[in-house]
């Protein structure tokens, strides 16, 4: 089958960075699909999988984890889909990824491909829908079915992807959501995407808040930068209020005050924990994404993806790093076809 792989960790802009290469097709066991991949999407995960680093791969490395395509074969304890099914999915960080013709994803990790998209559109969801999803509902504690009512959230980078689903997903929770943007295309996007304010994240942000009429905010997701805007959210968020993040500080966080006066809680995502650590329900990502499918469905959820690149090939999978690597993206870069 084709693939798209890695051996060394180079810089992007290196042409061996990520190379077109043939390897066996998989054959599906136990829970596992057997999926023939339509569409792929990029994440900030898979540029800093792929970072530079003095490391070197014995066999061809994989990338990607985001999906849509076709069941092929099912292994012999897989309940939930048959061949033929279209499914989407994230998969896990542990195993080959999906840059490549065919793929094995536990089934509990997969969700029904949402009829009203093509595969490209589905492609561009799993990974930030469960993100955005876990965070919100699971990690932080609101309930979807009208958790946020009466509330405020904040949402940094909101035309990020993670952020696009973020702002739908807490609107349709009742919340009254703030993102921040800075340049006008990614003011327009979140807008677009149902943030009653945008803000610049780029000034201090509590001003902004301010004249907005608020004197704080309920609750906040970072999808940033942990260092950034530790302090300024500290500040910002009210006495037993909620702050959920997804990035890694690079230096040790202060931990006390304000946050330890004000009881505010902080949650981190880590949308591969429940595959990395076989958790027991971990079929939770499989129902999360039916949820979202039926959401997307039902005209309530839109899709993210602002361009496709072209077919899944190395040069089309170097530029969409290059792009995810300037962090001037908006909603998610999609690969279709072979």
């Amino acid at each position: 089958m084709k693939a798209i792989a890695l051996t060394r960790y180079l810089p992007i802009d290196d042409p061996q960075s990520l190379i077109d290469v043939e390897l066996p097709r998989p054959e599906a066991a136990g829970h596992d699909l057997l999926v023939r991949v339509e569409a792929v999407s990029v994440n900030p995960v898979d540029t800093k999988v792929r970072a530079p680093k003095s490391q070197v791969e014995a066999q061809p490395k994989v990338l990607g984890y985001d999906a849509a395509g076709v069941v092929e074969a099912v292994g012999d304890q897989v309940t939930r889909f048959a061949p033929g099914d279209a499914v989407y999915y994230a998969g896990d960080i542990t195993r080959p990824g999906s840059n490549a013709e065919f793929q094995l994803v536990d089934e509990r990790l997969a969700g029904g491909k949402p009829g009203s998209l093509e595969f490209a559109d589905a492609a561009a969801l799993p990974l930030t829908a469960l993100t955005a999803w876990e965070l919100l509902f699971e990690r932080m504690p609101y309930a979807f079915d009208s958790g946020g009512e009466g509330k405020t959230l904040l949402v940094i980078a909101g035309a990020g992807g993670v952020g696009s689903i973020a702002i739908q997903l807490a609107r349709l929770a009742g919340f009254t959501v703030v993102a921040t943007a800075s340049r006008k295309e990614t003011i327009d996007w979140c807008r677009k995407l149902g943030a009653h304010h945008v803000i610049d994240h780029r000034q201090p942000l509590a001003e902004q808040i301010g004249k907005l009429g608020f004197d704080h905010v309920d609750a906040a997701i970072n999808l940033a930068d942990t260092d950034r805007y530790w302090e300024p959210l500290g500040e910002l968020v009210a006495p037993q209020g909620h702050v959920g993040l997804i990035v890694e500080p690079e230096s040790a966080l202060k931990i006390g005050d304000p946050y330890k006066a004000k009881c505010i809680g902080i949650h981190w995502e880590m949308m591969f924990a429940r595959a990395l650590f076989r958790t027991p329900d971990m079929g939770e990502q499989g129902r999360i994404l039916d949820r979202v499918g039926g959401l997307v469905d039902a005209g309530k959820l839109r899709g993210t993806r602002s361009e496709t690149l072209g077919p899944i090939t190395a040069a089309n999978l170097r530029e969409a790093h290059r792009r995810l690597e300037s962090g001037s993206t908006i909603g998610k870069l999609v690969l279709a076809g072979w």
